[in-house]
């Protein structure tokens, strides 16, 4: 991974990491086993979606569990919300924790969205105040410990001067690209790639609408950058036109897939976190399910080769 210069030594995040809300809101007993055989499997960081811990007590809750469950792989909450977790919290909850695994820890910070939270406002001056307040506590979290879940271009450059990095989540390899240009070959970018495993155009484009629905339904931020990378209302209208689709969710084959992820690191990524989606017992897509035997399956296709 890069570096940027002023930064202590992050935690090494490697190539390839999986991504899920399962860690945080799915079955306890089987996320930690889950997330033991994925550092087996070879995956380098677990993303742990939603806002894991994120409560004013300041535990990190679910995260801990993982730095437990693990040895070597890094742990990295994606989307702790600032309106949830006072910034001194967070830093004592992060120095709570014992060393060996502090070295392991990457820290996600995240602004959440209007639709959603009630006390969203000024977010881009929010977030500047909660970094401005992390690095006064006593003792700091360090920059190098923590990135930030940004899509435009001024949190992009606020997550390249004061923290580890970026890790954008439903983007395209336009945005990869333009992200690096943005940022310099100094910060980390670990954007998602969302992930079907299915070579069927209509049920893999069906499931894709299942997962992306949510964010279509309620998500100004996310609805405004897919707007700047050049889609249109008609795209963003109803479940997703099949272009924006085919853009933001890679499905196919797995060799189809290790081709998607190579191409955003062609882009200029640094890690690429795997996003799996894949129809649950409750419908077309469970967002809490341990999709285990996709991961073991795209560990073959894509450790070795990428």
């Amino acid at each position: 991974m890069h570096l940027h210069p002023d930064l202590e030594p992050a935690p090494y995040v490697g190539r390839i990491g999986i991504w899920s809300l399962a860690f945080t809101h799915g079955d306890r007993g089987e996320a930690r086993e889950a997330a033991a055989e994925l550092e087996e499997l070879g995956y380098d960081t677990l993303w742990l979606g939603g806002n894991p811990g994120g409560n004013p007590r300041g535990d990190l809750g679910t995260t801990a569990e993982l730095l437990a469950a693990t040895d070597r792989a890094v742990i990295a909450p994606a989307c702790v919300s600032i309106w949830h977790q006072p910034a001194p919290a967070l830093a004592a909850a992060y120095h709570a924790l014992p060393t060996r695994h502090r070295a392991r820890l990457l820290l996600g910070l995240g602004v959440s969205h209007p639709q959603v939270e009630s006390r969203y406002h000024r977010p881009y001056t929010a977030l500047s105040a909660y970094l401005d307040a992390l690095d006064a506590s006593t003792p700091r979290l360090p920059k190098a410990m923590r990135f930030l879940g940004a899509h435009g271009p001024k949190m992009t450059r606020l997550a390249a001067t004061r923290t580890a990095g970026v890790h954008p989540h439903l983007t395209i390899p336009d945005h990869t690209a333009h992200t690096r240009k943005l940022i310099g070959d100094g910060p980390l970018l670990a954007p998602t790639v969302t992930v079907v495993m299915d070579a069927g155009a209509s049920t893999a484009r069906a499931t894709a609408r299942a997962a992306l629905a949510p964010y279509l339904a309620r998500s100004r931020n996310y609805a405004n950058s897919w707007r700047r990378a050049g889609f249109t209302e008609d795209d963003l209208a109803a479940h997703g036109s099949d272009r924006l689709i085919d853009a933001l969710f890679a499905w196919g084959t797995p060799d189809r897939i290790a081709d998607r992820v190579a191409e955003r690191f062609a882009a200029g990524a640094d890690h690429i976190a795997l996003q799996v989606v894949t129809d649950g017992p409750h419908g077309p897509y469970d967002p809490y399910a341990f999709p285990r035997t996709a991961w073991r399956t795209l560990a073959e296709a894509l450790l070795s080769r990428l």
